[in-house]
C-alpha cells in the first residue's frame, strides 16, 4: 500500500479549507495499527487508531509543530518538524494528518511500511526533506 491523499482534501485545497501557513490552521497526526481509511475518507477516524490505554499515547494524536509553506523552483510545499510520541508502548503501521482547526477533515494518510514499535521509548514521526521532490505535501 502506498499513501493516501484524499480526494476531498484535492478540492479543500482549492477553496482555501486548509491553511497550512506558521500561525494558519493546526494539524495533529494520530497513529494506527492498520489503515482505516481510502481516497474517499473525508475526516479523522477512530477506527484502528492505536489504543491509548496503558502505552502513554494521546487520543487522536499530537499537534504538528513548526509548520511551514514553501517554494523550491515551480513546485509549493508543506513542511512540519518531527514528531516525537515520548515514552510510549506502541506498534503502529500507518498515521494520519487532519486538520484540527477545520472539522477534522483529513489530509493525508502515511503508509509506514510495515509495524513500527516503541517500546517504553520514543515513536519519531520523520518528515522527508521539505523540497520539490520529497516534501510531505507538495503540489507542482
Amino acid at each position: 500500500m502506498a499513501n493516501i491523499i484524499p480526494t476531498a482534501f484535492k478540492t479543500e485545497l482549492l477553496s482555501g479549507t486548509h491553511n497550512f501557513a506558521n500561525g494558519g490552521n493546526s494539524f495533529k497526526i494520530a497513529l494506527y495499527t492498520s489503515n482505516p481509511y481510502s481516497a474517499g475518507s473525508t475526516a479523522y477516524a477512530t477506527t484502528n487508531e492505536v489504543s491509548s490505554s496503558g502505552t502513554s499515547y494521546p487520543a487522536g494524536g499530537q499537534t504538528l509543530d513548526s509548520q511551514a509553506v514553501a517554494a523550491t523552483n515551480t513546485t509549493g510545499h508543506v513542511d512540519f518538524a518531527d514528531e516525537t510520541f515520548s515514552s510510549v508502548t506502541l506498534t503502529a503501521a500507518f498515521a494520519a494528518i487532519y486538520n484540527d482547526t477545520n472539522s477534522d477533515k483529513l489530509c493525508l494518510v502515511l503508509d509506514f511500511g510495515g509495524n513500527k514499535t516503541a517500546t517504553n521509548g520514543d515513536f519519531v514521526v520523520q518528515f522527508p526533506t521539505a523540497n520539490a521532490s520529497d516534501a510531505i505535501i507538495r503540489i507542482a
